[in-house]
């Protein structure tokens, strides 16, 4: 039984304004945010500072603007979203200080170091890795808490708090969830990169916690021979019988090749249980046949649905996946500061471990600068993924 219900960010506007945020919730990849950075370097012109709205309180968001390519796209949809949340909360007292850290170690530096001079209380962002560990040397010194967007763990740390979904917590509830239904004997097939390295991690922990045993780890490169020959190892494992589930937590063409190759060798959804990561939640994944009856975790989809269509009707474009958290950052700090004022911003509020409600569901940061998040589970069923578990809405224990 949940000790305590989650704060609703959405509530603490009610109090201030008479307005109601529907939950919205969604799935994300591992690779969704936090490398290192653009995939080009190439230099572009820096984007002017703006400001998105005329609270007293004054926020950072810091975003690669002018960053080429994915990198910028994806920053004017989170400005967008970040626009939105104070749009529909318009007493929220807060002002966005719009900052372009250029999607660089060295812009964010000096995005962080304006925005603390201009007032800025709390910094959201950045998104790259690189960019997060460079603002944090201006911004704890400064006693700035940031809410960062950086799905890699190393940046966490009290006073850096990820709000991105990490592959610790994908792969914690899949894994529980599978051996809490009778899955106790896993194969897993894991990309031999810094992703496999944190899921692997998480997967001895998630199944020595389930009483659970890891017959064997495959870990392929990025080409298809290496894939094949690490599929068909697996594929060898399992036909000998000592296999309930196969683990694959990669996404897009890459799973379709690896299930591709397993049925081939005899392992099927239908026969041993295929699991995955949030990844999983992509059309090209949903209609795979060699994938039905797989199991994956993401955040239940409904909420994120409405935020879209309210993001589509205000910019005309939908939003990237990734603009749910720019909204969510926005809506949590207009929320804190409405309801604590000017302790707002400090560890011990942001770190309540009853946790938050947003967009993208229930989470919390815990001490260490990491999140924890409710994530449904998911079975590929006819082309669709239907909930076999819901997300829960709140929190057992203590951060």
């Amino acid at each position: 039984m949940f000790r305590q219900p989650a704060v609703r960010v959405e509530a603490l506007f009610r109090a201030l304004a008479g307005l109601f945020l529907a939950l919205i919730l969604s799935a994300c990849t591992s690779s969704l945010l936090g490398g290192g950075g653009p995939a080009s370097p190439k230099a572009t012109q820096p984007v002017a500072s703006s400001v998105l709205g005329t609270g007293a309180v004054k926020v950072a968001m810091l975003l690669p603007l002018s960053a080429p390519g994915q990198a910028g796209q994806i920053a004017v949809s989170m400005r967008n979203a970040a626009d939105l949340a104070l749009r529909e909360f318009r007493t929220a007292g807060i002002q966005i200080l719009i900052k372009d850290d250029r999607g660089t170690a060295a812009g964010a530096t000096a995005a962080a170091s304006a925005a603390i001079s201009e007032g800025a209380t709390l910094i959201l962002g950045p998104v790259f890795s690189a960019s997060v560990a460079a603002a944090a040397l201006v911004a704890k010194p400064a006693g700035v808490p940031m809410i960062a967007f950086s799905s890699d763990a190393a940046n966490a740390s009290k006073g850096v708090y990820l709000l991105s979904f990490l592959p610790q917590t994908d792969t914690d509830r899949i894994i529980r969830y599978a051996a809490g239904h009778g899955k106790k004997s896993y194969a897993a097939l894991l990309p031999n990169n810094g992703y496999g390295v944190v899921v692997e991690a998480a997967l001895q922990r998630a199944a020595a916690a389930g009483g659970a045993r890891i017959m064997t780890i495959e870990r392929y490169d990025p080409d298809r021979s290496s894939m094949q020959a690490k599929a068909q190892a697996v594929a060898g494992i399992v036909r000998g019988g000592t296999v309930d589930a196969v683990f694959i937590p990669e996404g897009g063409e890459q799973v379709a090749l690896l299930a591709q190759i397993l049925a081939a060798g005899g392992v099927r959804a239908d026969r041993i249980r295929l699991l995955g990561s949030s990844q999983w939640n992509d059309p090209r994944v949903l209609s795979d046949s060699n994938l039905a009856g797989g199991w994956f975790p993401g955040p239940e989809s409904a909420s994120y649905q409405s935020f879209a269509q309210r993001y589509q009707a205000a910019f005309g474009t939908p939003p990237v996946r990734q603009a749910s958290l720019a909204y969510d950052a926005t809506s949590l700090a207009a929320g804190l500061n409405g309801r604590f004022g000017v302790t707002a911003f400090s560890d011990k509020v942001l770190t309540t471990p009853s946790g938050f409600i947003g967009i993208d569901g229930a989470f919390r940061f815990l001490a260490n600068g990491l999140n924890e998040r409710g994530l449904a589970v998911y079975e590929i069923r006819g082309g669709a993924a239907v909930v076999l578990d819901a997300a829960p809405k709140a929190f057992r224990g203590g951060a």
